[in-house]
């Protein structure tokens, strides 16, 4: 499952975040649940969690129904923007 998870963050989220200075990392996939790490542009950026909630997990849910979560493992409050 993880090489299938990582092959859909080549393809179709990592361009996109590309474009905005921004990565994802796959942490682990444990239980039905993805866990990822924004860096770059993303870490601090006051739009990940929209990014993250309403992009990433909302493809990765429809690629894989056996998803029930992507959870979110990036230190905000590091970077050159942080937010929280």
């Amino acid at each position: 499952m993880i090489r299938q998870i990582e092959k859909v963050l080549d393809e179709q989220i990592r361009p996109a975040l590309a474009a905005h200075g921004g990565n994802v990392e796959l942490i682990d996939y444990d239980n039905d649940k993805v866990f990822l790490k924004l860096t770059g542009g993303c870490q601090g950026c006051s739009s990940s969690s929209a990014t993250l909630k309403d992009g990433i997990e909302r493809l990765l849910k429809q690629k894989f129904p056996d998803i029930t979560e992507v959870v979110d493992m990036t230190d905000h409050d590091s970077g050159e923007n942080p937010y929280m």
